[in-house]
């Protein structure tokens, strides 16, 4: 078993709890406009690797991740289930936290073989961090060139599942900004028991320079950076529409 691997970081720490071993994998069906690793996007690219070769690389510097873990995102790393299976079966081995970064757009609950891989695969998984790009699936199309439908059916499957779910969703001004919106996205994921975390992400234009150099067009030129001072107002709208479901379902 190989998988495509965009890159690897030994020392991440945004990534997940305490300090990590980040797995970068290739591939990804989203668009999102303000994604900051493009490169990634090209499914049949990047470097191919075995899951040993990558734990013998973790186990270098295993006594920094004793509070951390291994993390593997992407790309989209669930386009590639069963690499994901045998590395995270290794890891599990060495009693090593586990994390998927994922936007969750591959699930499908009618693909029963890829349910049942997804299943194996959660039994491996400590922690799901989840991006949600936008609630409302209009305004998901228009920013990732993709539905949301199959994202909100994965939350609720990883609930049923009991993985703890790390939210992850960026604010950009005139974009994912809108009250509304943050508010219903609190009040879809307040409904949802296994919520460890709740990141809101500020905006920001620092992968401009990349896509000038790989020749891609950036969607967003002229939109501003998100005020970081303005974050946590917006978080506090998400957060009144978790307490506003849960106080109806007490």
């Amino acid at each position: 078993m190989v998988g495509r691997i965009h890159s690897l970081e030994s020392f991440g720490t945004v990534d997940g709890p305490g300090t990590r071993y980040v797995v970068f994998t290739q591939g990804c069906p989203m668009r999102c406009a303000y994604c900051h690793n493009p490169d990634t996007w090209e499914i049949n690219a990047g470097k191919l690797m075995e899951p040993a070769e990558i734990m013998e690389k973790f186990d270098r510097n295993a006594a920094f991740y004793t509070n951390g873990g291994i993390t593997v995102t992407g790309g989209e790393p669930l386009l590639q289930v069963d690499f994901l299976i045998e590395l995270f079966t290794l890891a599990k081995e060495r009693g090593v936290h586990t994390c998927i970064d994922t936007s969750g757009i591959v699930y499908r609950p009618e693909n029963t073989e890829l349910i049942k891989k997804l299943d194996k695969l959660m039994e491996l998984t400590d922690l799901v961090m989840l991006d949600i790009k936008h609630i409302d699936n209009e305004k998901h199309m228009e920013l990732v060139k993709q539905p949301n439908d199959g994202i909100l059916a994965f939350a609720k499957y990883l609930d049923t599942k009991g993985v703890d779910i790390w939210i992850r969703h960026v604010v950009v001004p005139g974009i994912t900004d809108d009250d509304k919106y943050l508010y219903d996205l609190g009040y879809f994921i307040g409904a949802l028991k296994n919520i460890k975390a709740l990141d809101v992400l500020p905006y920001h234009t620092m992968g401009l320079s990349k896509y000038e150099k790989l020749g891609l067009e950036y969607r967003l030129k002229g939109v501003p950076a998100m005020d970081k001072s303005a974050v946590l107002e917006k978080k506090k709208i998400i957060l009144d529409g978790i307490k506003a479901v849960r106080n109806e379902n007490k």
